[in-house]
């Protein structure tokens, strides 16, 4: 099958690789449409070398849909015949940690033991930007038929900025700040007024943010000026309710706790590249709460009739597609932000 192969940091090929074949408890399936994750561009870059991945050659990608074209055993008991159509999540625990059995698979305690059952597709596990791509039955979820594929390659990262959505807290009547304009923080905006917030207030940049104006969220650039006190005059000097930083960045992170009224809460979701200076006053003398996000838990099967029914719509989102031969031109489009890029989309 024709694959994207990492040969080592910032380099890749198109390529012939071996078709993968199901084990028992999982499934074979034709990949037809895979969205650039800012993780993968990283991956690429070689951020992560020795941990994602933690050798070459390897085929990255994780936001994916498809259908299922052969499946083992186990994976047909639990309905997973070939015709199924089905969207692909990165996370798949143990199963027998307590992480796992609590529900908490995104954090389990054998991360990174293939051998002991845990897998992260696309990270260290071989991923999607392939014709075809094996998964267990623990990452891959069921989607309507009605969804179209390049939608449905979207759930992933939808159930990531949903599950931020609920560590943030979010409850009805709440004002929130999304901080990041990229596809991530339009997402979690999104996800914050399906959970009921009153009004979402997105801090960014570029054209992205005419983006969040259509889709009627409120907006603070800040190249503007200060977003700290932007968003501190549009609530009224209180400040927000709760935030979500999906940016990663030393400035978004201060932002995020800085527009935070007292008893506020903030979740993290874009990964730092080492260490951030915070306001440990603020954070101790107005009880904050901070809490971090590593990918999801159990949101894919909650997000994706969020989607489906339009209360997340996640389709406004989508600026661009690519045959997997174009992957080069597809990337270079996602990281300069050609013509406003937020979701590009390949199709093997």
């Amino acid at each position: 099958m024709q694959a994207l192969v990492l040969t080592a940091p910032h380099a890749f090929e198109i390529g012939d690789i071996p078709k993968p074949e199901p084990r028992e408890n999982e499934v074979l399936c034709r990949v037809r449409a895979i969205a650039i994750c800012g993780t993968d561009a990283e991956i690429i870059e070689g951020t992560f070398k020795g941990r994602w991945p933690k050798a070459y050659p390897f085929t990255p990608g994780h936001e994916w849909s498809g259908e299922v074209t052969s499946a083992g055993r186990v994976a047909l008991e639990y309905g997973f015949v070939p015709g199924t159509r089905v969207a692909g999540t990165s996370h798949s625990g143990c199963g027998y940690c307590r992480m796992c059995r609590t529900g908490r698979y995104n954090l389990c305690f054998n991360y990174g033991r293939e051998d002991l059952g845990h897998r992260q597709y696309g990270h260290y596990t071989q991923g999607a930007y392939a014709e075809y791509v094996v998964q267990t039955i623990k990452s891959v979820f069921k989607m309507p038929d009605a969804m179209p594929f390049d939608v449905g390659a979207l759930c992933d990262t939808a159930s990531i900025a949903l599950h931020s959505a609920k560590r943030a807290g979010i409850e009805p009547g709440d004002v929130i700040a999304s901080v990041g304009s990229g596809g991530m923080g339009l997402l979690v905006a999104m996800c914050a007024k399906a959970l009921g917030a009153a009004r979402v207030i997105v801090v960014g940049g570029g054209k992205r943010l005419d983006r969040a104006r259509e889709l009627g969220f409120e907006t603070v650039d800040y190249h503007a000026g200060d977003p700290i006190a932007t968003v501190r005059e549009l609530t009224g000097g209180r400040g927000a309710d709760a935030a979500v930083d999906s940016a990663g960045t030393a400035d978004s992170i201060r932002q995020s706790i800085g527009v935070l009224r007292k008893g506020g809460r903030v979740a993290f979701t874009g990964i730092p590249k080492g260490p951030v200076q915070i306001d440990m006053q603020k954070i101790v003398l107005e009880e904050l709460d901070l809490l971090g996000v590593r990918a999801n838990r159990n949101t894919m099967e909650e997000v994706i009739p969020l989607i489906a029914d339009g209360r997340i719509p996640a389709a406004k989102l989508i600026t661009h597609h690519f045959k997997l031969a174009d992957f080069d031109q597809a990337l270079r489009t996602f990281n300069e932000r050609v013509d406003g890029a937020l979701k590009v989309i390949v199709e093997p």
